[in-house]
Parts: structure tokens; sequence; C-alpha cells
């Protein structure tokens, strides 16, 4: 909104920085790293009044859950997270269509995961709301999110293009509505997923949406100028540069909230930040047409969520064909980040590498915007 101050730039001069969209991603950054360290104290000082922590012991981490206790620690931290994120795109964003869908997305999303951190508080139990509940929520999103996009016609047209890496051209020009539909939807729900299992270490699943965040901010701003968009041989979309605003506002959001989930955390984000930052992240690959690389981008994600599949695919696989009806297991643990616990590895130095992993990925990710 504060853009619009720049048409006032003839009463007073410095107020042509806020027509700058470099100012103004800079100025998101900070802005919702402000409100993270503002309002993190007050936050988790009220989450812990109000006993909104894990309440039950997790039998799923077995030793892990004794030598690494992080019971009762406030949870519904994505609060955190999306006030800071919001109120710092509400203000530094010019507001289009891209921007308008992607905080539709992480708003909704954000209040199916408060709703299922509520009832697991209020139940003191790992039982949220129920998969079928929380399936009909994604999807109503989705359709919502998609005839947005569809109806507009600044984007009508560009968002059915599929994109790949190292192609210079579309390979699909118009996908049908029930195909996008699918992928867009397995792209939020699958990432969603992914995050929610990643974030199981302290500080490890923001630290690894910072560096997704950096990078398709840069993707954004990249796709919305017509010069570089051109160079590069990727798809040209007018307005969505704007998305670079909204993702450097998670970038210093994430920040002011790493501040807090580092080792040991004094808040975790629970599914009220990991199912929206999955679908904030999702919905924006694809509005800036780079939806399959975020396969390499969110490598570390990819990475935990096939970890878990293969863990359960091969227990069941062997546990059926085994004559005593035992199965057998790929890793120690799955998410694979607890494998390495069990190997010995600290917490902190499982996160760390795990970051550095995640840095390498983003890069790979950028390289891809050269390499057609």
């Amino acid at each position: 909104m504060l853009s619009y101050l720049v048409d006032y730039e003839e009463y007073f001069g410095p107020l042509r920085l806020f027509g700058s969209h470099t100012f103004r991603t800079v100025m998101a950054a900070i802005t919702a790293a402000f409100i993270g360290f503002l309002i993190g104290p007050r936050l988790i000082a009220r989450l812990r009044r109000l006993k909104f922590g894990q309440h039950y012991d997790d039998d799923r981490t077995g030793d892990l859950g004794r030598r690494f206790d992080k019971k009762n620690t406030p949870t519904m931290g994505g609060l955190l997270i999306f006030a800071s994120v919001f109120a710092s795109a509400f203000l530094w964003a010019t507001p289009n269509i891209y921007v308008c869908v992607a905080l539709f997305v992480f708003t909704a999303l954000t209040a199916v995961g408060f709703r299922d951190d509520w009832l697991k508080v209020v139940r003191r139990s790992r039982d949220g709301i129920s998969s079928r509940e929380k399936i009909i929520w994604q999807t109503a999103i989705t359709i919502v999110a998609l005839a947005a996009l569809l109806w507009h016609p600044a984007s009508a047209q560009r968002i059915r293009e599929l994109w790949v890496p190292f192609v210079k051209h579309p390979i699909v020009g118009s996908m049908p509505i029930a195909l996008l539909f699918v992928f867009v939807y397995l792209w939020l729900v699958g990432f969603s997923n992914a995050i929610n299992l990643t974030d199981g270490l302290d500080g490890l699943a923001i630290g690894c949406t910072i560096t997704v965040a950096l990078d398709y901010g840069i993707m954004a701003y990249v796709a919305g100028n017509l010069i570089i968009s051109d160079y590069l041989l990727i798809s040209y979309v007018p307005g969505v540069e704007e998305l670079a605003v909204v993702c450097s506002s998670l970038v210093g959001a994430g920040l002011a909230f790493l501040w807090y989930n580092s080792h040991p955390a004094e808040v975790f984000m629970g599914d009220t930040g990991s199912l929206a930052l999955g679908g904030l992240i999702g919905i924006v690959a694809f509005m800036v047409q780079q939806p399959l690389t975020l396969i390499i981008v969110g490598g570390v994600f990819v990475w935990e969520a096939l970890s878990v599949i293969i863990q359960v695919g091969w227990f069941k696989y062997t546990k059926r064909r085994s004559a005593t009806g035992e199965g057998r297991r790929v890793f120690l643990m799955a998410p694979i980040h607890h494998h390495f616990q069990k190997q010995g590895w600290p917490e902190t130095k499982v996160v760390l590498r795990f970051w550095v992993l995640s840095l390498i990925f983003a890069l790979a990710g950028l390289g891809t915007l050269k390499v057609r």
C-alpha cells in the first residue's frame, strides 16, 4: 500500500523511493523482521500462559523423545510468521492478482493449521482435525485460488503454461483446467506436508524455508522484468515481480522466528506455520512459472518426505512378504533427520548440515535459470 505514496513525490521528493521495487523489497524484509522481534516475546509468553504446548508424550521418537525433550514448549508459533508476513506484504507490496492470491492462500491455510493445532491442544493428543476435513479445506482453497487466477485477464493464460527447468519454452501451452487443479493441489498439499515433516528439530524447517523464499524472491523479480527474463529465456509475467516483496517478507519473518525457534526452541511453528508456508511457497512457484524447479530448490523438504514414503512403503512391503510378519526398515528412523540423530549426530549438527544442503539446493535451483 505504501507504494501509492510515490504519487505525492511532487510534494515531497523522497517519496519517490516508494516507487522503487528494490527499496520496497528490502524494506519488506526489515519490516517483517521488526514485527517478528516485536511481537515474539509477547506471543510466546501468552502461549505459555495459555499452556498451548505439546502436553502428550510422542512415543514415535522413542529414546530421542527423552534425549531431546520438547514437551510443553509452546506451539502455534506460525502466528508470529503469519502476522509478520501479512503486515509487511500489505504495507510494501503493490496489490495485484498475484499478491492477493498468495496472501489468500497463506491466510486460509494459516487458519486451517491453527484449527488443527487448537484441537490438539484442547484434546491434549495428536488428533487435530480429521484428514477428510483437512482435504476438504485444502481443496476449497485451491479451487478459489485457481478460479481467481483463471478469471483475471492478467494471469488467465500464463497460469496454464507449464515450464520446466532447462527448457526455454513451455512444454504445455495451455494445460486443461482439471490437470492444472491436480498439479497445484499436489504442490500445495505435498510441500505443506514436507515442511511439517521437516519441522522435527529446532530451527530446521524455518532455516530451509528462508533459503527457498530467498530463491523464489529472486525468481519473481526476474520473471517480472522484461529485459532479464528475455535474456534468460524464461517466461515474462508482468506484475509477478511484486511476489518478490512477499517472499522478502517471508525471509524477514523467518529470521525473526528462527531467533526464537533455534536450539533450544522457545516456540514451535506447528501446523499453523507448516501448512501455510508450504501452501505459500507452492502457489508462488506456480505464479512465477517455476513449479518443477521447487523440487530442486526445496530439495531438503523433498528428501524428508521421500524418506518417510520409502520407509513406510518398504516396511509394509517386507512385512507382507515376511514369514514372521515383521517388516524391515531402510533408515534407522524417518524422517531422515532422525536417522542421523540415531547415528549419534547432535541435533545442532544435523540442523546446520541440512541448512548447508538447503543452500546448495537453492544455488542449484538458481542455476537452472541460465542453463536453457
